[in-house]
């Protein structure tokens, strides 16, 4: 007659089973955000491990919201400490206007890429980020936690300290020679085509009423025009959404201006920067962060 097991192996058994069903969840989800899904096909898959590694990570007290214009603007071009960019390829900067206000905690000052303004913000990736619809189950949360905090030993991400040798000699180069007439002109077509207006003035008043609920909250809200090369600056997609969104934002306190020399700049296709182009705007940016952090303290202390 054959043996049965004990019932305390076959407890023991079962919670090692469990357990490592778990330890899987776990790291699927820190791999591949919050709900275990098959890979998706659309540009939410980025935003996803962007977002991702946000809220699993200390706040950041700067922290960019757009489009790929703001994308460019890598974390770790910034000699900044605690820097973070939550632009999206493809995605508009309500979005992540949208999570940060659904987090418990907020960076000292959030700075809105306005460019782009014709995209509708994903709801689906805010509520799944959303503390207030709990992006997470409980049980799942020590697992979680533990995992991130390898995935973060492991793959950290590179600092500006790591690559700051590589900066200065890309910095050290002439402006690139590359020919992107090519790109330029479908860039050019693109957005001479399309009257973003509808779309821009619901996305203006949404980014209104944010800036509201987070300034209320003690972060400081920033807006910032990233430059694109000369013939897409007078196209009608251009046009119109800079003067929207300067129509309904005229106090001049509120912009973050970018006054980098334009023939220091490139753009692969008249309208995403080039690396080393990225790295002047970031070290530009740079030297206006410290100024600007230190008023926000100040305006904090005097208010206690």
């Amino acid at each position: 007659m054959e043996k049965q097991p004990k019932p305390t192996v076959w407890l023991i058994k079962s919670a090692v089973a469990a357990a490592l069903l778990l330890l899987a969840c776990g790291i699927a989800t820190a791999r591949f955000g919050h709900t275990l899904q098959l890979p998706a096909t659309t540009a939410r898959d980025g935003a996803l491990v962007i977002v991702n590694r946000y809220v699993d990570n200390p706040v950041p007290d700067i922290v960019f919201v757009g489009s790929s214009l703001t994308f460019r603007l890598r974390e770790e071009y910034f000699e900044t400490p605690r820097v973070g960019n939550l632009a999206f390829a493809g995605g508009s900067p309500v979005t992540a206007l949208e999570i940060l206000a659904s987090q418990r905690q907020l960076p000292k000052l959030i700075v809105v890429e306005i460019n782009i303004l014709s995209r509708a913000p994903d709801a689906e990736l805010v509520k799944r980020f959303s503390t207030k619809e709990g992006h997470e189950a409980l049980f799942l949360r020590p697992i979680r936690t533990a995992v991130a905090a390898y995935e973060n030993r492991v793959h950290a991400p590179v600092t500006h300290a790591q690559i700051a040798a590589r900066l200065k000699s890309l910095l050290e180069q002439p402006p690139g020679n590359f020919d992107n007439h090519v790109y330029l002109e479908r860039a050019i077509g693109e957005m001479e085509s399309e009257d973003p207006s509808a779309a821009a003035k619901v996305n203006i008043e949404m980014i209104r009423r944010l800036i509201e609920v987070l300034e209320k909250r003690g972060a400081r809200v920033l807006l910032m025009e990233m430059p694109y090369a000369a013939p897409i600056e007078t196209s009608l997609y251009v046009r119109t959404t800079r003067e929207l969104v300067h129509r309904a934002f005229p106090d001049q306190s509120r912009w973050l201006p970018i006054d980098v020399d334009r023939n220091e700049l490139r753009w692969d296709d008249g309208v995403h920067l080039d690396a080393r182009s990225a790295v002047l705007v970031s070290r530009y940016l740079d030297e206006r962060f410290s100024a600007r952090l230190s008023d926000i303290r100040g305006s904090s202390h005097s208010g206690q």
